[in-house]
């Protein structure tokens, strides 16, 4: 089955309001005070001072964007990622639901805007410039959500006039970026795989005769264990490996309480020898 049938191509954008801007005379005050030059510093004012929603609203478009990374895989420079089919549902979902929190806090900061405003010119007092202020409908503007999905082509369709020698050029230049793409993108597990490996096996060691004892939370057996679930669906090209790999991961976990981590040192030990093992099996 080629990739075409296993993934689509998703194009996810979140954009907000910074709400910040330069405040060119209290910059010149600040290195002027420090005998410093005029570039020396630059002194940015919250617009929204006293208000943490439009910060709140940021912080939630960032969720936004690392769960769309987390579930796809690399594909353009910018723009469009690989969304394998079997994940497409559950991602439809999750981003639709993530989509209607990121509207109601949005439209939570506009009914709030003017008031925003007015509690700003008394927190920033001096500072505070009513031009520097969009107005509603411009403020609106500056938010955003928008997904696209298209399917993946695997070659190249070009209807154009012109020569044969042309025409084969832009071909194997169309197909030697798609394979340079899809090597990207079949890399990308095997990395996310190592990453979480080399993570659990520095946690798990014991240094001989170190006073404080470590700390271990769920998400130490939580998190490899939901990555050898995406695991399953991230494998676009089904890379017998990959599968194997996952599978040496998805077996040392069975059983293992975080409970027993934390009180036990053969059990630590035990986990740290089977993901070590897995580490030395594969070429990384």
């Amino acid at each position: 089955m080629g990739i075409s049938a296993s993934a689509v191509l998703v194009e996810l954008n979140v954009s907000n309001w910074g709400a910040s801007k330069l405040d060119r005379n209290v910059t010149d005050a600040v290195n002027a005070n420090h005998n410093a030059t005029r570039d020396a510093s630059k002194v940015y004012k919250n617009l929204v001072a006293g208000s943490t929603l439009c910060a709140d609203i940021a912080k939630y478009a960032a969720r936004i964007r690392l769960y769309h990374n987390e579930m796809t895989l690399p594909w353009a420079n910018k723009g469009a990622r690989l969304l394998p089919v079997k994940l497409m549902l559950e991602y439809k979902q999750h981003v639709n639901n993530m989509r209607v929190t990121y509207d109601g806090m949005c439209n939570n900061f506009y009914t709030q805007y003017n008031t925003i405003v007015a509690n700003a010119q008394a927190n920033l007092q001096g500072m505070f410039k009513a031009d520097d202020y969009p107005t509603l409908d411009e403020v609106k503007e500056k938010f955003g959500f928008s997904i696209v999905f298209s399917p993946l082509p695997e070659t190249g369709d070009f209807r154009l006039d012109v020569a044969n020698d042309d025409l084969k050029e832009l071909q194997e230049s169309y197909e030697a970026d798609f394979n340079n793409r899809l090597a990207d993108a079949v890399r990308t597990p095997w990395d996310k795989l190592h990453k979480e490996l080399l993570s659990l096996s520095t946690k798990l060691h014991d240094e001989e005769g170190a006073e404080t004892k470590k700390r271990y939370h769920d998400s130490l057996i939580d998190n490899p264990q939901e990555l050898c679930r995406l695991l399953t669906h991230l494998n676009v090209t089904n890379d017998p490996k990959l599968e194997e790999a996952r599978r040496d991961l998805e077996r040392a976990l069975i059983g293992v309480d975080i409970e027993d981590i934390k009180e036990y040192e053969h059990v630590r030990s035990d986990v740290k020898s089977k993901v070590d093992a897995i580490i030395e099996k594969f070429d990384w």
